[in-house]
């Protein structure tokens, strides 16, 4: 106790005398533990902007960068001890305050529906920007691939040419493709400057296509190869120039759910078997079976999905650049830079999500999952790392949107308001914003850093199938059984 009276009457002397102001011993500590520097002395009623100057000049940043500050698991949201308690603290201990670097630049929110896009005779089921957001398609039950004007916000093209449903669709790292597959198993290509089918129709999967990934665009900047997924429990690598395929990769027992091709040689794949496997894409040899999910595994998502969707360019920042303007070599290299930013050492993460409610963590190197991530009350559908991939959401039939930290999966919020099943999910390139698409016929725009709702965009005659957020942040796009696409802006 006798510390605490001391204290107090230190208190009650500045109260008379001059006010001095209390100093805390702090270092700087990235959320990967590295030091910025040494410990140094400061008053405990810093301010964020304050601390952002100073963390900016010990990491001889050239460009200044946004940081957001944690004390523990507790951000810093105005000064230094509004978020600690210094009556409690023991000041003699280095407090480490653990620093977050913000994307430089801001997606603003969408607010309004720009266009409503009538055109498919049946429902909307997929829908993707290119990766440099300036083509959109969509796939519908009509049979028929669309592409779409975005400067006139019109229709561009429709690509007919499937028999059946078309599932999914997957654009080439470069753009330059469009890969679409339907539910007779059939995968076509499409030139989106001209709508026409490139080469021939891919053929050999026995049932339907649930996703599509293309080899990244490090690894071979023609974008020549493509892996599909099928319920016939098989995985597929496809040769898109010879038009054939070059290798099966059997060895689910029941329909494959979703692929991702790795950064790093790996085919990642996701099963109704319930299991998450990981192939050498080389030769097609298994690597790795993860098992724990208790029901089907219905996606995974890798924490390089963004930078191997968007390939060299940071759709941004490189907003100004041309594709034609650069060597190939200098792009595969640009795509290997900012792959390699994520994923350093080679090593991928994955998010895997079920019908048993729960998702699960891995590392592409450990066979026993990292997390096992408890909390939805219904089947998990869908989930995104964030582009910056410091976080998972996941979406569930329990009408609510999870919000995971990426690096042990520990759960760290939840976004109620849509009075029906989440089905889909999409982030801002600022991973600032996530929206949600949903039965009740609504999207919904979340904010990351006040966890509530950001924005309400009702529109929709019916269920909401498929939303996309533009690579480059300008636009959303979304799709469902009322037949129209519609597109939103701020």
């Amino acid at each position: 106790m006798s510390k605490r009276i001391k204290l107090n009457e230190e208190d009650s002397n500045d109260v008379e005398g001059d006010h001095v102001t209390e100093t805390v011993q702090a270092r700087f500590v990235s959320d990967t533990g590295e030091e910025a520097g040494p410990p140094i002395d400061l008053p405990a009623g810093v301010t964020v902007e304050q601390l952002g100057l100073i963390c900016n000049a010990l990491l001889k940043n050239e460009e200044t960068t946004p940081y957001i500050f944690f004390v523990g698991d507790d951000e810093i949201k105005k000064t230094l001890d509004s978020t600690l308690d210094l009556k409690t603290i023991d000041t003699e201990n280095v407090i480490s305050i653990v620093y977050q670097p913000q994307s430089v630049f801001k997606v603003r929110p969408v607010t309004r529906c720009t266009s409503s896009m009538p055109g498919h005779a049946e429902a909307v089921i997929s829908i993707s920007f290119s990766p440099d957001g300036t083509h959109l398609a969509s796939g519908s039950g009509d049979t028929t691939v669309r592409l779409w004007d975005l400067n006139t916000e019109t229709p561009h093209f429709t690509c007919s040419g499937h028999k059946q449903w078309v599932m999914c669709l997957a654009w080439s790292p470069d753009g330059k493709k469009l890969a679409s597959a339907c539910k007779s198993g059939n995968i076509m290509l499409w030139d989106p400057e001209t709508g026409k089918q490139l080469g021939r129709t891919l053929t050999g999967h026995k049932k339907w296509v649930n996703c599509l990934s293309w080899e990244p665009y490090h690894k071979n900047p023609d974008c020549r190869k493509i892996a599909s997924a099928s319920s016939d429990g098989d995985c597929r690598i496809w040769d898109t120039v010879l038009g054939q395929c070059c290798m099966v990769i059997s060895g689910h027992t029941s329909a494959v759910t979703a692929v991702r091709w790795g950064g790093a040689g790996l085919i990642y794949t996701s099963s109704k078997d319930r299991t998450v496997k990981i192939w050498r894409a080389a030769d097609g040899v298994i690597c790795r079976t993860f098992t724990g999910h208790a029901h089907w595994v219905n996606n995974i998502a890798l924490n390089t999905d963004y930078v191997l969707r968007t390939g060299p360019f940071h759709p941004v920042q490189d907003r100004n650049k041309r594709y034609c303007d650069i060597k190939k070599e200098e792009l595969q290299e640009m795509a290997l830079q900012r792959y390699k930013k994520v994923c350093p050492d080679d090593i991928e993460s994955l998010v895997s999500c079920s019908d048993d409610f729960t998702l699960y963590l891995w590392v592409a190197n450990q066979n026993k999952c990292v997390q096992r991530m408890t909390g939805h009350q219904n089947v998990v559908n869908d989930v995104k790392y964030s582009p910056d991939v410091k976080l998972i959401a996941s979406a569930s039939f329990d009408k609510s949107v999870r919000l995971w930290r990426a690096k042990d999966g520990q759960f760290l919020n939840t976004f109620r308001g849509h009075v029906q099943a989440v089905y889909t999910l999409a982030w801002s390139a600022d991973s600032r914003l996530l929206l949600s698409g949903s039965k009740d016929s609504t999207l919904k725009v979340w904010s990351v850093q006040t966890k509530k709702l950001a924005q309400e965009l009702p529109g929709h005659a019916d269920e909401v199938f498929a939303v996309d957020w533009a690579p480059d942040g300008s636009k959303v796009a979304s799709g469902g059984k009322d037949k129209v696409v519609k597109l939103w802006a701020y």
